[in-house]
């Protein structure tokens, strides 16, 4: 008996029983060449039945500088496996659900479906551990004043903040405190030429396309890994 609850505890710690949610019909596969790679390839599946199929042609993005770590999102987790931290600098791994957009103008080509914000200096991503709203969109009733308040807006006149998708890693309703926060898909910096804290970027073009194409109805999803991990986890998972 003993001997079958360590087998089961095994198969769930390896993610045996998960697999990408049914109802998903939308998926991003990024994958880095190991974990320490900061530079990703990008494509876009969708759903034909009961099968992934290639939308378009794959693209070059950027991660965090110091490569990938395991994330907060629908994935399970290894057993005593490193954890995403603030401020280490590293690009959440896993499989993460897409959320809203964010960016300086008043609209953008994109589904009907999905949310957009144009930022206003009262538009803040809460980054402090501390904070009740860690990880969260808070919008001021005022001009931020405090020093506390600055820190935390949203990037102000900063061309690869201009436009940006929300990655939901370490995302209400069960944030983590500590556990890092402000992940997105933003534009990136000198041609691709520098990587991200933890963000995943692309040209901008690239990125106006992917937010273009999000359809929100079919659930879309992320799924960003190491290549020897996505191998790894491609058939129990049902990864693209």
């Amino acid at each position: 008996m003993l001997r079958l609850l360590l087998v089961l505890v095994g198969c769930i710690s390896l993610g045996f029983g998960f697999e990408l949610p049914r109802a998903s019909g939308q998926c991003l596969v990024g994958l880095a060449k190991d974990w320490n790679s900061s530079y990703v390839t990008l494509q876009i599946y969708h759903k034909q039945g009961n099968s992934w199929v290639k939308s378009g042609s794959a693209w070059n993005g950027r991660l965090g500088k110091s490569g990938l770590v395991w994330g907060l999102g629908l994935h399970p987790l290894p057993a005593d496996t490193t954890m995403k931290k603030e401020g280490d600098w590293r690009t959440p791994a896993g499989i993460f659900r897409i959320g809203g957009a964010w960016g300086y103008e008043r609209s953008i080509r994109k589904n009907p479906l999905l949310p957009y914000r144009q930022v206003t200096p009262r538009d803040l991503w809460v980054e402090d551990p501390e904070s009740p709203s860690y990880n969260k969109h808070v919008i001021l009733t005022h001009d931020p004043a405090t020093p506390w308040e600055i820190k935390q807006q949203m990037k102000q006149d900063d061309p690869a903040h201009k436009l940006k998708l929300f990655i939901a890693h370490n995302a209400a309703p069960n944030i983590r405190k500590g556990a890092g926060s402000s992940i997105f898909f933003h534009i990136w910096r000198d041609g691709g030429g520098k990587p991200t804290a933890a963000c995943t970027t692309m040209d901008e073009t690239k990125l106006r396309t992917l937010i273009a194409s999000i359809d929100p109805s079919k659930q879309p999803i992320y799924v960003i890994l190491p290549q020897a991990e996505y191998a790894k986890y491609k058939q129990q998972w049902r990864l693209p």
